[in-house]
């Protein structure tokens, strides 16, 4: 650690819906440095979940504020919503792109601009077009690409994005940051052979070790109980693939969805499944960030059923999976890129299925909840793993060596 340096992370996300910025944060914090975080706070239930999850961190948060219920955030967050509005009409209607179509990019730039940092480390997908702007006026940037932006979301959602204003930005980004960070091999291998760049170092998007796991408890003697988790239950999440797998099993199992699910998203779901079955899917409120671990150790299956496309999802390593692995769950995977190069590290902790078929998916789903000695073992195996390599206590030598020198 290098005494007196500051760090500033830009993200423009809540906190409570970015964990890898409060993993980063705190641990640069405990570390010495003196690190702010910057967001942009648009919701009150995220905000109340960031202010009580800031509790006793090292590090301190300045937020754009459109949450507040006063005058001015009322106003600011009007205006700032019909800005996004009207860009991503110009976007989709006449390929107008605009960091405006992304949210608050101005707004986050200015308040950037006005503080000082010895390092600037940017998250998230305006941070990353504000970087050219801060590296221009000779700021130390860095930049960790969590998500490939311009290669996310589905192809509806795709025609209100600057996709081309994404990749220049990514390309500048990562051709002049002081280093860049990927949560995979696969996407930092892709993102060097797109950009022409430096191979991103590989930090993953890991989890400290949690203190109860799933192998803390008896083994199962009875149903088994599958759990996936998001912020968002909705499609283009692989959980049609599943469902129509899962459908077709002849083992008895029970299915838990945690998360918000999208209006009628849950009916269309249930639909697809014969009438027999449907007492079997369970639907869980989102709870608190701190809260997730304790609740996923309550199953025994994790469900990580990342599709291949678009490219982001193929090539990343999702917060799935490693938590999975830290709860002591087995595991269910889709056969992506990022998701194999963890399942080829930890080949025993559960099974890896093809993304697009249904027969064999079925019968590994059937092999895996009906044995449940062999079920026990691959949830050792997954907690081994966690312990052994896919932690956030690994990642985090990686993450201060590379501050240190990004700082020197």
């Amino acid at each position: 650690m290098i005494p007196g340096k500051t760090i500033l992370i830009l993200t423009s996300a809540h906190l409570c819906r970015n964990p890898r910025v409060v993993k980063e944060a705190t641990a640069l914090g405990r570390a010495g440095y003196a690190v702010t975080v910057m967001s942009v706070s648009v919701d009150l239930r995220f905000e109340a979940l960031d202010r009580e999850l800031m509790r006793g961190l090292p590090f301190q948060r300045v937020t754009i504020d459109y949450a507040s219920d006063t005058a001015v955030a009322r106003i600011a967050d009007f205006f700032q919503r019909g800005v996004t509005w009207a860009s991503r009409q110009l976007c989709r209607k006449f390929g107008i792109e605009s960091a405006q179509t992304l949210g608050p990019a101005s707004a986050l730039l200015r308040q950037a601009r006005c503080f000082h940092a010895d390092l600037t480390i940017v998250h998230t997908e305006i941070p990353i077009w504000a970087a050219q702007y801060l590296i221009a006026d000779g700021r130390r940037v860095a930049v960790d690409v969590e998500d490939w932006y311009s290669e996310d979301l589905l192809y509806a959602d795709r025609q209100s994005r600057p996709i081309r204003l994404l990749r220049k930005a990514e390309a500048f980004a990562l051709r002049h940051a002081v280093y860049s960070s990927a949560t995979a091999q696969s996407m930092a291998d892709a993102l060097q052979t797109a950009y022409a760049c430096a191979k991103p170092l590989v930090i993953r998007n890991a989890f400290p070790l949690q203190s109860q796991s799933r192998i803390d408890r008896p083994a199962t003697t009875t149903t088994p109980s599958f759990i996936w988790f998001s912020q968002t239950i909705g499609p283009g999440r692989g959980l049609e693939l599943f469902f129509a797998a899962w459908a077709r099993t002849t083992k008895p199992s029970r299915v838990y969805l945690l998360g918000d699910d999208r209006p009628g998203y849950r009916e269309k779901l249930l639909a697809r499944l014969p009438a027999t079955r449907r007492s079997d899917i369970h639907f869980i409120p989102l709870v608190k960030p701190e809260e997730l671990p304790a609740k996923l150790a309550e199953f025994d299956i994790g469900l990580a059923l990342e599709p291949h496309w678009p490219l982001n999802r193929n090539i990343t390593i999702t917060n799935k999976i490693l938590q999975y692995l830290n709860a002591g769950l087995a595991i269910v995977a889709t056969d992506t890129a990022g998701q194999t190069e963890v399942m080829q590290a930890a080949p025993d902790c559960g099974i890896l299925v093809s993304a697009h078929e249904t027969k064999e998916f079925s019968e590994k789903l059937d092999a895996l909840i009906g044995d449940s000695a062999g079920l026990r073992r691959a949830q050792v195996a997954a907690r081994t793993a966690a312990e052994r390599e896919f932690c956030w206590e690994r990642e985090t030598p990686r993450l201060l060596a590379v501050i240190e020198q990004a700082l020197r």
